[in-house]
Order: structure tokens, then sequence, then C-alpha cells
């Protein structure tokens, strides 16, 4: 009878050694599967389970879905209970309707309802309109209505159309119209083509026409291109044409060329060719720089 209630005892502590074992693992579960649930609420999913939150967690629910039923309300959300509003918010949210509103007006929004404006609000829109349809026939924008234009607004916005043809034949970008252009403006025009392409010709650009150069822009031309290619010929650029080098300049890049060999075969960095060593040069080179014969 001592044997069973003694083999008992143990059973009964190793259950509760179990237990205690496995109780901080089974809280921190229920913990997050609670928190889980929390979230879960406060965004709105059907998962949300209400009767598994503490009171407290009850409290914050409701207040995150006040503020959000609130924003709801704000931006016009299909969602939006105004039931669930206060006076306050009523009011507030009646306020900021009114405004959206008449910035819709104002801003030729299709959401604008003209029958919410007051008088003069909806003369600050009738304004605001008009002076949009100006900058719009003014800086040629499709939405232009020429129709709505005062005969002073007519004249001012062919007169900066006009220039804007201009400026675009300059620059040549845009939509230049030649046919529109005055022979004063046809020629400012033609110079400044004239100028554009000495420009990118002398910074070798695709776009040059050297057919259309002065010879003195010819001769700029040619030096710019020649100092580039000595460039590219200096940095080993694959651009470089070495029959384009006056003698003096060949024999500038033989020798830079001879000594940056020549510091890469001593320092042992860098391309070598030990070929092109001069018989001094091939003495300076330290023995472990030197290849060792097999």
């Amino acid at each position: 009878m001592s044997v069973n209630l003694r083999g008992c005892l143990w059973v009964q502590l190793g259950m509760q050694l179990a237990c205690l074992t496995l109780w901080p693992i089974l809280s921190s579960a229920q913990s997050s599967d609670l928190e889980q649930n929390l979230a879960a609420c406060k965004a709105g999913r059907e998962v949300c389970d209400r009767s598994k939150l503490s009171p407290s967690q009850t409290a914050e629910l409701d207040a995150t879905n006040r503020e959000r039923n609130v924003s709801d309300c704000r931006n016009g959300f299909d969602s939006c209970d105004h039931s669930k509003l206060t006076q306050p918010q009523l009011i507030a949210l009646a306020v900021a309707d009114h405004q959206r509103n008449l910035s819709d007006c104002k801003d030729g929004m299709a959401s604008c309802d003209p029958s919410r404006l007051t008088q003069s609000e909806a003369r600050e829109s009738s304004v605001a309109a008009q002076q949009r349809n100006m900058a719009n026939c003014t800086d040629g924008i499709s939405d232009c209505d020429r129709s709505k234009l005062s005969p002073a607004e007519t004249s001012a916005v062919d007169a900066a159309v006009r220039q804007l043809n201009v400026s675009d034949c300059k620059d040549g970008q845009g939509v230049c119209d030649r046919s529109k252009l005055t022979g004063s403006e046809a020629a400012a025009v033609a110079a400044a083509e004239h100028r554009r392409n000495a420009q990118n010709c002398e910074n070798g650009w695709t776009e040059c026409d050297h057919s259309t150069l002065t010879p003195a822009e010819a001769g700029q031309t040619a030096i710019a291109e020649h100092r580039r290619n000595i460039a590219e010929c200096k940095s080993g650029g694959e651009a470089c044409d070495y029959s384009k080098l006056t003698p003096p300049e060949a024999r500038m890049l033989a020798d830079a060329e001879q000594q940056r060999n020549y510091t890469a075969c001593l320092k042992g960095y860098g391309y070598c060719d030990r070929s092109r060593l001069t018989p001094s040069e091939a003495k300076a080179i330290p023995a472990d720089q030197k290849p060792v014969s097999p």
C-alpha cells in the first residue's frame, strides 16, 4: 500500500512540474492570440471576437472605431455612419464638406456642386474659372474656350501664343509653326538655330551640321575635336584616333606610356610589358618583381 501511495505522489509531482514548465509557453501563446484578436478588431476584420477583449481593450477599440468613422466621414467614404457622430463632429464635418466643395468649384473639379455655394462664393468660383480659362488659352492648352474671353483678353492671349511659338522655334522644342513667324522673328529663329548648331559641333554632339559652320566656327570646332582626341588617347579610350595626333603629341603620349609601363613593372602593380623596358629600366626592377626562370 505504501508503494502505491509513493508512486502516486511521484506522478502528481511530475504533472505539476510539467505544468510549471509549459505554463510560460501556454501563457505566451494565449497572450499572442489576444493581441492578434485586438489587432483584428481594430482593423475591422470579421475574425474579431469582442468577447475575448478585456474592458480596457473594448474601450480602446471603441475609441479607434469612433476615430475611423470620423475620418471616413471627412473623406466622404461610404462607410461613414453619421448617426455615430457627436453634434460638434457633425458641425465640423459640415464645415469641412462646404470648404471642400468650394475648393472643388474653384479648381473646376467635376465633384463641384454649385447649388451649395453662397452668392459670394459663386462669384469667386466664376472668377477662378475665368482666370483658369485665360491661363489655358495663354499656355496653348486644349481646354481653352476662346468664346469666354473678352476682347482685351483675346488680344493678350494672341500675343502670348505668338511669343510662345517664337520661343519654341528658337529653342528647337515644342510645336514650332514657322508660317506664323514675322520676317524679323524668322531671322531671329535662324540665328538661334545657327548658334545652337555651332555649340553642338564644338561640344561633339550628334546634332551637328558642319556644312553650316562659318570658317571661324569650323576652326573652333576642329580645335575642340583635337583636344577631345588627345584626352581620349591619354586615357586609353577606344575613340582615340592616333592618326590625328601631331608628331610631338604622339611622342608625348609614347613617353607617358613608357613611364606608366615602367612604373607598373617596378611596383608590380598594373599591366606590365617587360619586352618594352629599356636595358636600364630592366636592371632597376627588383629581383622579387622579375619572372622566375623555369
